[in-house]
């Protein structure tokens, strides 16, 4: 596939057929998600991924959006403490590394999901107390995106409505 074909294949799905999904396909999105960079090299990020029936229920409630109730599978992101020199190098840049690894780690697995015919959605807003326990996420782990996962209900790609590419780049100098 061509990559940009792929890049406007993914989108956000918000219903899923019920339909389970296959572990080997599960385990070629977590590849993928495995062999994106980080920062150092550190790999900040642990998935979990919930397809047992009565615990991704558990977890569709978790969420604030009533579509989560209907997703076949999940996959947590856990933001782990990453390698010591990463964290000073994010500390004394004002920033913290891990989020960005975490972000490029959950594109490459939506972006493989896409590949796999399957659909996901990025969630960062969710119950973070009820998700750690449902999962047995240690104290001093944040679980940082849940992934919804599963085969889209409707197969048809919406348009993206993006920026003009005008609007959201230059060269050389902001705005020039």
């Amino acid at each position: 596939m061509i990559f940009l074909d792929l890049v406007r294949r993914r989108q956000s799905v918000r219903q899923y057929l019920s339909r389970p999904v296959e572990r080997d396909k599960v385990e070629r999105c977590l590849e993928a998600a495995r062999l994106a960079p980080s920062a150092s090299n550190a790999q900040p990020w642990r998935f979990v991924v919930a397809d047992d029936p009565a615990l991704v229920r558990g977890l569709g409630r978790a969420g604030y959006n009533r579509f989560t109730r209907e997703v076949p599978a999940f996959a947590a992101v856990i933001r782990e403490p990453g390698k010591a020199v990463s964290r000073l190098g994010g500390w004394l840049a004002g920033r913290d590394y891990r989020l960005i690894d975490l972000g490029i780690a959950a594109e490459h697995f939506c972006l493989q999901a896409a590949e796999e015919g399957l659909g996901t959605c990025l969630l960062g807003l969710f119950n973070q107390r009820r998700v750690k326990k449902l999962l047995g996420v240690p104290p001093g782990r944040r679980v940082q995106i849940l992934i919804a996962l599963g085969y889209p209900a409707d197969s048809q790609i919406r348009e993206k409505r993006r920026k003009d590419l005008d609007r959201m780049r230059s060269y050389n100098r902001y705005g020039g």
